[in-house]
């Protein structure tokens, strides 16, 4: 397994180089190279030999004249706060020259995205793999463990002494997650335009990568305003937990802190701010992460779908909390200023699959906080005994619920709402291939 895993990185680490110091028309060549020195062995057949020393020829001049990109060179990135996975964005490398004379012809590569996957991730993937095909179930198609990151270039005005130039480069990374860039290359071609001399920088760089969101529509959301301990002001943890409402005389057992000492002083007696305990909705978005794969593409379309339930959902005058369970339970909370929705897109970029506990710990998670719950919002990964439970529960204490399965084995085709029956309209099966479609359907 070792060797396997040692051998798979090599060729990898082959397929990237070949990428990177020789241009699209130089690995043509060196295809026809390759094939023209394999029917070359021939003696008889003079002609491919020929072909085989040509192109080599033309290879090992381009080689010599591209020469050596030396010198001291400053590279500087500019990326943006955050991204979002599957849609194309722009950023800046800006470079100095170092050297002491003008640099012509330099491009900026740079390699975006994450090619090797961790091994302890391919140990996951496989192992769920093994008991899916144990249990009769449809097996996966299996994942490609040595797909080569996006190469993205920029080409730099020609750079005198101590200029700095800037290159643009587009690029677009389809996991979302914490992307780390390591480095930065600049290169020259040779003049026939077939290989590239390399000059690597390391520049450290981390960029958040949000899920992928759609369009959702104004949601008939379910639910009606709750009495919230504490008030909107416990929730921005600041000052007092009521609403000011007036002002009034002072009565025995009145709480010193309400005194306004101004009014006091105006009149002669004293005069306390009188509260009303406040209001308000608020929300809760569940989001189911028990499942065995890693990063599978219906577990990607849930969260896909959450990330775009809370971009939807008006947090002007209302609280939307994020739950899900990973190594432990979690909880965010967004809207009223308590946080904002960008806060919690970063959250959703971070989760991750838990097949190490069970669903109760969701369960127990919503139940704790249901008395502060106007409506639930549940992205669930599949429809059976513990995840219908939770529903009849939050239901029977009179919490609305909303539920969008993205199933991660197939459901019926027209599957039993359960609990939902007396609201099928609030019970959607979703497609990961068809989520645009269907969410914007939604209403």
């Amino acid at each position: 397994m070792g060797g396997r895993r040692r051998a798979g990185r090599g060729v990898h680490r082959f397929r990237r180089w070949l990428r990177r110091r020789f241009t699209p028309a130089g690995l043509v060549l060196l295809v026809a190279m390759a094939l023209s020195g394999s029917m070359g062995v021939d003696p008889d057949n003079a002609m491919t030999y020929q072909v085989f020393s040509l192109l080599f020829g033309l290879l090992l001049a381009s080689a010599v004249s591209a020469g050596w990109l030396r010198g001291r060179f400053e590279v500087h990135r500019e990326l943006p706060r955050f991204v979002t996975a599957g849609v194309p964005f722009r950023y800046r490398v800006w470079v100095r020259n170092g050297t002491r004379r003008v640099q012509r012809g330099l491009v900026v590569l740079e390699e975006v995205g994450q090619g090797w996957v961790d091994p302890a991730e391919r140990v996951l993937w496989r192992r769920a793999e093994r008991r899916r095909m144990r249990s009769f179930r449809p097996v996966m198609r299996r994942r490609r463990f040595w797909r080569l990151p996006l190469l993205c270039q920029g080409a730099l005005p020609p750079l005198a002494p101590g200029q700095v130039g800037v290159a643009t480069l587009e690029a677009v990374v389809w996991r979302r997650g914490l992307l780390e860039m390591e480095e930065v290359a600049l290169a020259r071609t040779d003049p026939l335009g077939l290989v590239r001399v390399l000059r690597r920088l390391r520049v450290p760089q981390k960029l958040v990568v949000l899920p992928r969101r759609y369009f959702v529509p104004p949601l008939d959301l379910p639910g009606q305003p709750r009495y919230q301990l504490g008030g909107v002001a416990l929730a921005t943890h600041v000052g007092q937990s009521e609403e000011f409402v007036s002002l009034r005389d002072y009565r025995r057992g009145d709480p010193v802190r309400h005194i306004h000492w101004r009014s006091w002083a105006k009149v002669g007696r004293p005069i306390v701010k009188e509260f009303e305990d406040e209001f308000f909705v608020r929300h809760a978005l569940i989001l189911d992460t028990f499942t065995d794969w890693p990063e599978h593409e219906a577990f990607e379309a849930a969260v896909s779908v959450a990330a775009s339930l809370a971009s939807a959902v008006p947090t002007q005058e209302s609280l939307l909390d994020l739950m899900f369970v990973g190594p432990e339970a979690y909880r965010f909370t967004a809207g009223r200023g308590v946080g904002h929705v960008e806060q919690m897109l970063e959250v959703l970029a971070s989760v991750r699959p838990c097949g190490t506990r069970p669903f109760a710990a969701l369960e127990q998670l919503v139940l704790q906080y249901a008395g502060e719950i106007s409506g639930c919002l549940c992205v669930l990964l599949a429809w059976d005994g513990p995840r219908r439970g939770l529903v009849e529960k939050l239901m029977q204490l009179g919490i609305p619920v909303r539920v969008l399965v993205v199933p991660v084995d197939p459901l019926p085709e027209r599957p039993d709402p359960g609990p939902l029956r007396v609201r099928p309209d609030w019970f959607t099966v979703l497609e990961p291939g068809r989520l645009e479609e269907q969410l914007a359907r939604l209403s």
